[in-house]
């Protein structure tokens, strides 16, 4: 299990906000180039959005649906990349003062990413955490200070 955390300077609501927004998961999801709504109301349980990844010229396409929502506090998601399998991504947002905590823990639930789980695949999920927490928090940050959306 892969569990990392980082200190995001704007409030647990600022933070939802981007979480609750389809379109923005490729500005945050490291490897993701493009994210779309694919079933219901993002992120209503059970609903889902559809994801792509470039890969130089290839591109492959993938899907997220959400098993788990208590907004504005925590977010489970089952990522299902095709044949790497799928994963468990739960986000728990808690308030900081007047700043947010965001905890991300995955792991690997089905397919090939289940079957070759291993401390090694933990330390570069840890490494891709890392990157995609930066890069919430700079999503995030730039909202809450200017409205805007911020470029990836």
């Amino acid at each position: 299990m892969a569990v990392r955390h980082r200190l995001v300077h704007a409030t647990p609501h600022q933070v939802w906000d981007v979480l609750a927004d389809a379109r923005r998961y490729a500005d945050w999801v490291v490897g993701t180039s493009e994210s779309r709504p694919a079933r219901g109301q993002w992120p209503a349980l059970d609903s889902a959005l559809e994801y792509t990844v470039a890969l130089g010229p290839w591109t492959v396409s993938g899907t997220t649906v959400v098993r788990r929502v208590e907004a504005p506090r925590e977010l489970e998601l089952e990522v299902d990349s095709g044949p790497v399998g799928t994963a468990r991504v739960a986000i728990e947002v808690r308030p900081w003062g007047k700043e947010s905590l965001v905890i991300v823990d995955e792991h690997p639930l089905r397919g090939m990413g289940g079957v070759l789980h291993n401390a090694a695949v933990d330390a570069l999920i840890q490494l891709r955490h890392r990157n995609m927490l930066r890069r919430l928090a700079a999503v995030v940050e730039d909202h809450a200070r200017t409205g805007t959306r911020a470029p990836a």
